[in-house]
């Protein structure tokens, strides 16, 4: 019996490790980060387009008094995408809420939580969206407060004043 758990144990051991690569690091940190949930079409419908992951949302979300924002295409489209963005300025809008343009993101990404990213793995992330297949897709908005959306999109109701 001996034998068998030490030929169970030499087995283990001999079998080469899988390294994963900075793009499979990259997919993961995505996916549990929950990008996909509003940056992927039909995603905010329910109906995510698996074959055109992190191109763009079609819904938007209205934050009271600073307007109406969808999830941009994060594809490595250079029109409509972020293709014409170095690995770095992806990096600074991840941990930063600022795009190469200076623009600051909606105050519904979460850059405030991933600020805290190791640069490995903040860097990861960007060689995974620079992997993906380049999708062009321009989204609607931003809109501005008083300006009036041309697509669908989530409101958000204040509670009165009390």
């Amino acid at each position: 019996m001996f034998r068998f758990y030490l030929a169970i144990l030499l087995a283990g051991l001999s079998l080469p490790a899988v390294a994963e690569t900075q793009v499979e690091r990259g997919k993961y940190l995505a996916e549990i980060m929950t990008c996909n949930e509003c940056h992927t079409p039909g995603a905010l419908l329910g109906k995510p387009d698996k074959n055109n992951p992190l191109a763009g949302s079609e819904v938007g979300y209205e934050i009271p008094m600073l307007g109406i924002f969808y999830g941009a295409n994060l594809t490595p489209d250079t029109e409509t995408g972020i293709g014409s963005w170095t690995a770095d300025q992806i990096v600074t809008a991840i941990r930063t809420g600022v795009r190469p343009d200076g623009r600051v993101l909606s105050a519904a990404m979460p850059w405030r939580s991933f600020a805290a990213l190791t640069d490995k793995d903040a860097k990861a992330i960007a060689a995974y969206l620079k992997s993906l297949k380049p999708m062009s897709r321009k989204v609607p908005g931003p809109f501005g407060p008083s300006e009036k959306a041309t697509s669908f999109y989530y409101g958000f109701v204040m509670p009165p004043k009390k």
